[in-house]
């Protein structure tokens, strides 16, 4: 079957100004000021394309120009063991991962699969770059799955102490290469890795952008969409830890579109994104109610993101203070952020299994650990829709099923390499 692009223009978050995607737009090119875009899609109802499966029933609100191979989507469903724990009335979990008995076949057990399958299918068919991706993990684990299925080159940049989170069910397609920043690096080396491999070979590497790509947000906003699609209506408050913020503004942003269809409610639902501390970046940003982020060196950064379990959520740049970023989103929608620490994170990863039968990755459980501080101090009310994003899950699961493989980095570089030697080495992987 042969797929119709979807139809959308970008509006620069700061200005309001509509233009067209010139193919991989990640900013306005007559923007004044650090903004996101955002999607505005011709088809302003919200749709299932029953013609199409998996990932791509949500295709009309995804930049896409064509589907890719062995999509899964998120699953919503509506709790009982951990609702009824918590003593909350209308609990729906949106669970991102590896749950067969709830239909939940997510190969790399992420919602990061959202991301890649959104991200990858904006590319055209036939495109003669190399997409570079970073990534403290999960990020890479399901680009590197999605693109090995479909034949799509990919360089990956992680940190090397994360590279054990890079497990397959089978080995990589050669048009898949990773690259690692030294023992003791964090998420943010492995970008400049990556961008430094961009400055140097630009014309045969290009960067995916991160939380600037439309793809990347309106792929984790399919969250939201599951959601919906189950509930009937846009929910009241909103729980998911966050490194970055990308899943809470990418659902924000689906919030707003929902509103304009106005089938499914008229409001804006709060968010409560969390950080397992010490790495609090944004939460202690967000309670000084700063749109700048608080100063945080890299050696604090660095030691701050040791100290973590949940590895993933410990991103120093995130897009919190420009335009259309996370502070604008909470300004916004309402809501608050809280912190776990790695105690609380451990002690609700081991009652989530006990009361939904299922592994949840360290990132998820600060999230469900949220969730109850926001029950304790009455920051949601029992009778209130409530969606809680459990971004990673089934790992154990998927393990037992299945035997995996794990990769290893093509080359172990330093970040403080001039970009020219960087980008040299890695040309000849490919």
């Amino acid at each position: 079957m042969t797929f119709t692009p979807t139809k959308y223009k970008l509006m620069n978050c700061g200005t309001g100004r509509i233009f067209e995607d010139e193919g991989w737009t990640l900013a306005d090119p007559q923007g004044d000021g650090p903004a996101l875009v955002r999607a505005v899609y011709e088809k302003k109802t919200f749709e299932l394309r029953k013609d199409l499966d998996g990932f791509y029933k949500f295709a009309e609100w995804l930049p896409i120009k064509r589907t890719l191979l062995h999509s899964h989507v998120p699953v919503t469903y509506r709790s009982t063991g951990l609702a009824g724990y918590l003593g909350l009335e209308n609990l729906y979990i949106t669970f991102s991962g590896y749950f067969p008995k709830i239909g939940a076949l997510m190969e790399t057990c992420s919602f990061k699969e959202t991301e890649a399958y959104s991200v990858c299918a904006r590319l055209p068919e036939k495109h003669d770059k190399v997409l570079v991706v970073a990534s403290a993990g999960n990020t890479a684990r399901a680009f590197a799955k999605v693109c090995s299925d479909n034949n799509i080159p990919l360089l990956l940049s992680i940190p090397l102490d994360n590279i054990n989170a890079l497990w397959f069910h089978k080995p990589l397609n050669d048009c898949v290469k990773i690259i690692a920043a030294p023992h003791g690096g964090d998420y943010f080396d492995a970008i400049m890795l990556g961008d430094k491999v961009c400055e140097a070979a630009g014309d045969k590497f290009m960067a995916e952008g991160g939380a600037k790509n439309i793809a990347r947000r309106d792929g984790m906003g399919t969250t939201l969409l599951s959601a919906v699609e189950v509930t009937g209506r846009i929910p009241d408050a909103y729980f998911q830890a966050v490194g970055s913020g990308t899943g809470s503004i990418a659902v924000w942003e689906n919030n707003l579109r929902l509103i304009e269809d106005g089938r499914f409610g008229k409001h804006r639902m709060r968010l409560y994104p969390s950080q397992n501390a010490p790495f609090t970046i944004m939460y202690d940003s967000w309670k000084a109610h700063s749109r700048k982020l608080v100063p945080l060196s890299g050696d604090e950064a660095r030691a701050q993101a040791a100290e973590i379990k949940a590895k993933v959520l410990s991103n120093r740049k995130p897009p919190y203070s420009l335009a259309g970023g996370l502070f604008d989103a909470m300004n916004d929608a309402g809501g608050d952020m809280f912190k776990v620490t790695n105690d609380e994170l451990e002690l609700w990863k081991d009652r989530f299994l006990t009361l939904e039968g299922v592994d949840i990755y360290s990132a998820a459980s600060v999230a469900v650990a949220s969730l109850a501080q926001a029950v304790e101090t009455g920051a949601v009310r029992k009778d209130e829709l409530i969606m809680l994003n459990i971004t990673g899950g089934g790992e154990a699961l998927n393990k037992k099923h299945h035997d995996v493989v794990y990769a290893k980095p093509d080359l172990v570089l330093d970040t403080f390499l001039p970009a020219e030697e960087i980008a040299s080495q890695v040309e000849k992987l490919f």
